[in-house]
């Protein structure tokens, strides 16, 4: 696996790798953090991940020994709106989203990993994320174990309700 820089032509690899989370998620009756419905299907969610392409947004992708997209980490200095500011400059995880036929298998740890380094590489000391922080907590336990400490909790107003969420971080 290596990991490149994507682009706008990435997006549709990217749209099918967050319709099979949200396809994985669903079948497992964990539909809270995105749903049931594929990401290629909704306008504004494909105009989300299509943004990634522009500053001041950095698509990261890991890549199969075939070429294929097995993994996307999405990194910016600006933080999303619903999330606590803090007082220093920080590298923002914005999406991350693996293979879930190769779940396990360290996508996710090594897109971290290179987060991490980009961060280093602009001189931030700061590497913050959000997920869904309801339900089971999978994913809060997940980023625990990819090195993540736990900060503060959100909610943001959904049409379904409120979506719970969590600001972890790592200190460089």
């Amino acid at each position: 696996m290596k990991i490149r820089n994507g682009g706008s032509a990435d997006v549709p690899d990217i749209l099918s790798l967050l319709d099979g989370a949200v396809s994985w998620l669903t079948a497992q009756g964990r539909t809270g953090q995105w749903g049931d419905q594929p990401f290629s299907t909704n306008q504004a969610r494909i105009d989300q991940v299509s943004s990634y392409a522009e500053e001041p947004f950095l698509i990261r992708l890991a890549v199969d020994e075939d070429g294929r997209t097995v993994g996307c980490c999405v990194v910016s200095e600006d933080r999303g709106r619903w999330i606590p500011a803090v007082d220093e400059r920080e590298l923002y995880v914005r999406n991350l989203v693996t293979d879930r036929t190769r779940k396990g298998s360290g996508i996710g740890a090594a897109l971290i990993a290179d987060a991490i380094e980009e961060a280093r590489r602009r001189g931030i000391g700061l590497l913050r994320v959000d997920c869904y922080g309801g339900a089971d907590r999978k994913l809060v336990g997940l980023y625990r174990a990819l090195g993540f400490t736990e900060t503060v909790t959100f909610e943001v107003e959904q049409p379904h309700g409120l979506w719970p969420g969590q600001v972890l971080e790592i200190r460089l």
